[in-house]
């Protein structure tokens, strides 16, 4: 299964290069330099440990895109590309492989690899910390030394852990103590159980990651968890995945009369107050959507680093003409600075 998911996963990184798009609109970025008083700050950036790295390694599902990757040259990137903080994360396919004490051990050691980058560049780095869920007991422990120790930004977690997604009451312990933190929760997708050895001629991540945010999305909202933890803050990838697209069918279930009774105010008060970053969807027709569904004011900047860009992003969303030059300023670094005290 890992290594169907690795050879997929390169695949979509060889389409991708085959394309050309993303390297002609980095060079154009690139050569006007590092914008004068830059002030982006990009909450889906990614990064690799060595204890994740070389467990991907052995397990032969490390991807090319990390070739060559250090926090240095994380750093030179931003400054070329005009991002003053990136609020690091753990990618898919995240810390947890079936093993426990495994799991703890890799999130402690993740998590303290992000401090030690932060420590090292002061003010370009924050965190979203990993946890070892579905490890219960695990998740705790590391939530409360990460926000409490380490003073991370928040907790990164997966859409979905084998076939449960988030929003599944075999969750709630955590999340109740992530909703009595006021804490913020950054998600990321991945591949679900089921969808794993579709035959469909495309790789999971181009379909799947985005069907299994909305997943996660349909599951907090319609399963009560949004009701339940509403001071969990929740920032979803790649715009939502396919949620704007589908919002008339979640408009329409809610009223129905048993949802009603969950949801007397329908879906809009739920889905208005999530985040959605832009990170693989800066193009116009998916922020075109998602402005439709949402204010621009939960909409983040983000660029899924080291697989993307911030210079290909920014020239998507100013290529789009979807937003004002008001709004753009608000995605790229406004939104952000009410979130999290060191990007303001």
């Amino acid at each position: 299964m890992q290594q169907l998911y690795a050879a997929t996963r390169r695949s979509l990184l060889m389409g991708l290069g085959t394309i050309g798009m993303n390297a002609a609109l980095g060079r154009r970025v690139r050569a006007q330099g590092k914008p004068r008083g830059a002030q982006r700050v990009d909450v889906h950036y990614h990064i690799a440990p060595p204890a994740w790295s070389d467990l991907l390694t052995r397990r032969s599902i490390m991807q090319p895109a990390w070739n060559g990757w250090s926090p240095q040259k994380a750093v030179e990137d931003m400054d070329r590309d005009g991002v003053k903080l990136s609020i690091v994360s753990i990618t898919t396919p995240g810390v947890w492989y079936g093993n426990v004490e495994q799991a703890r051990t890799l999130a402690r050691q993740c998590n303290d690899f992000a401090a030690k980058m932060r420590e090292d560049y002061k003010g370009r780095f924050g965190i979203f910390a990993a946890i070892p869920l579905p490890d219960t007991d695990g998740s705790l422990r590391e939530i409360a030394y990460a926000l409490d120790e380490l003073k991370a930004d928040g907790i990164g977690l997966l859409t979905s852990y084998g076939d449960k997604w988030l929003g599944d009451p075999a969750f709630d312990p955590v999340f109740a103590e992530l909703n009595r933190r006021n804490a913020l929760v950054y998600t990321h997708p991945t591949v679900a159980d089921c969808c794993r050895n579709l035959s469909i001629g495309l790789a999971p991540p181009i379909i799947e990651y985005g069907t299994d945010t909305t997943r996660a999305i349909g599951n907090i909202v319609f399963n009560g968890a949004a009701l339940r933890f509403p001071h969990v803050r929740y920032i979803f990838s790649h715009a939502g995945g396919t949620m704007p697209f589908l919002y008339e069918r979640f408009a329409m279930q809610a009223r129905s009369p048993e949802i009603q009774k969950k949801l007397p105010l329908g879906v809009d008060p739920i889905l208005r107050r999530f985040y959605y970053d832009t990170a693989q969807a800066a193009m116009a027709p998916p922020m075109a959507a998602l402005k439709r569904v949402v204010p621009v004011s939960q909409i983040l900047f983000g660029t899924d680093y080291p697989y993307r860009t911030a210079a290909e992003h920014v020239e998507e969303l100013h290529a789009s003409k979807v937003f004002t030059a008001k709004e753009l300023a608000a995605i790229e670094h406004e939104n952000a600075a009410r979130l999290l005290a060191k990007a303001a």
